[in-house]
């Protein structure tokens, strides 16, 4: 595996410390990035109360934003998707709701529709936050997320591994080492929002 969503949960591996089959790799997986988003998203938008995150029902991030919305005394309005047909109504029961800002989660369904859903976001003029350099890359306002060229780059040495003779099972499935913060500048101008210069300092890439 290069890039996987949560191994153990899908089945492919026991755990991540003894993966025991054929199935070794990398997920993009990680705790306290959910949290990470949010409280960079805070930043960004300093008024946030009600954040709306967009994503599939069973991401494993639903728990964890849940927890950080209640110590950041924010709330949380869930916009659980399962389709692209869903992305439309579900930012529009957004901006019923009175969100302030948008999050979207890292899934095959979001991935995949990347485009779209930054089409959509731009619509409803929602500060989101979001997980893969794609997304800023066509207009997004900001992301936080594992690096995926690293995880592409560490993937070589389990093949390495393999082909001198080490057993899939032996070998650890490893979570992110590195990640990357990327800020669109120029989507944030037509936003209205000033980043802080703290935030722009801490940013991996700055898109003008």
């Amino acid at each position: 595996m290069t890039v996987s969503g949560d191994p153990v949960a899908e089945g492919y591996v026991t755990s991540l410390a003894r993966p025991g089959g054929n199935i070794t790799g990398l997920t993009n997986i990680t705790k306290e990035v959910a949290g990470k988003r949010l409280e960079l998203l805070t930043e960004a938008v300093p008024d946030v109360s009600r954040v709306a995150v967009l994503g599939p029902t069973d991401h494993p991030d639903w728990s964890e934003l849940a927890v950080a919305t209640q110590a950041l005394g924010i709330q949380l309005h869930t916009l659980p998707v399962t389709s692209p047909n869903e992305f439309e109504p579900a930012l529009a029961a957004a901006m019923r709701e009175h969100a302030h800002a948008l999050i979207v989660l890292p899934s095959p369904i979001t991935n995949y529709n990347y485009r779209q859903i930054v089409n959509l976001v731009t619509q409803s003029r929602l500060p989101a936050m979001y997980a893969l350099k794609g997304y800023v890359a066509v207009g997004g306002l900001m992301t936080y997320g594992p690096s995926i060229p690293d995880l592409y780059r560490r993937a070589a040495t389990y093949v390495d591994k393999i082909l001198r003779g080490a057993k899939p099972a032996d070998l650890p499935v490893e979570t992110p080492w590195k990640f990357e913060f990327v800020i669109n500048l120029k989507t944030a101008e037509a936003l209205g929002i000033t980043m802080p210069p703290s935030l722009l300092l801490l940013a991996d890439e700055v898109i003008q």
